[in-house]
């Protein structure tokens, strides 16, 4: 190893330490092995932090679960929309769904964004009121075309009365809820 070479100014108090090519990449290494010995710290804290994150949402899910989440169940075949809470029946409600070309697709899904006002990008700004986004761009939502409703009208969406959606979107901000979507 070489040590670095001192260079001393007649005019400045201070000394200038020149460091050759061999001091910079030791410094280098050992910086990198600080990081590596600092990112196995943080791996291992960020786990504890996310379980006990995990911890938390599972007590929240739990005190949802007794109040009771909402559960929409979505009948394709008959275009209609059952609402339980806590395991009741506690609305029926007709819907449109998906017309030819355009298919609802079926399933269970978490409601993971809401919207009391929304308007779509994708159909030039339709209007969306109580929107309940539960898988990629589908929704459930409430519409202006209430005479089409009880039969297939939508581009893929379930379409419910403005009312009707409204009072399943107060539901559902309340304790959480779930859209189930059957032939």
């Amino acid at each position: 190893m070489t040590s670095p070479k001192v260079i001393k100014s007649s005019s400045a108090k201070s000394t200038y330490v020149k460091k050759d090519k061999a001091y910079w990449t030791r410094v280098w290494h050992q910086k990198q092995a600080a990081k590596r010995r600092g990112l196995k710290k943080k791996s291992y804290s960020k786990k504890r932090k996310s379980s006990k994150r995990r911890v938390a949402k599972r007590s929240r899910n739990r005190t949802r679960s007794r109040s009771g989440r909402v559960l929409a169940k979505v009948d394709l075949s008959s275009q209609t929309m059952n609402v339980y809470k806590g395991g009741r029946l506690l609305h029926t409600w007709k819907v449109s769904t998906g017309r030819n070309g355009y298919r609802t697709p079926t399933g269970t899904w978490n409601i993971h964004r809401m919207h009391k006002e929304y308007y779509s990008k994708k159909y030039h700004g339709a209007p969306m009121p109580y929107a309940m986004f539960y898988h990629r761009g589908f929704a459930v939502h409430g519409t202006g075309s209430i005479s089409r409703l009880g039969r297939t009208a939508s581009h893929g969406c379930v379409r419910l009365h403005p009312s009707n959606a409204a009072t399943l979107f107060s539901m559902v901000r309340q304790s959480g809820g779930t859209v189930k979507v059957t032939r």
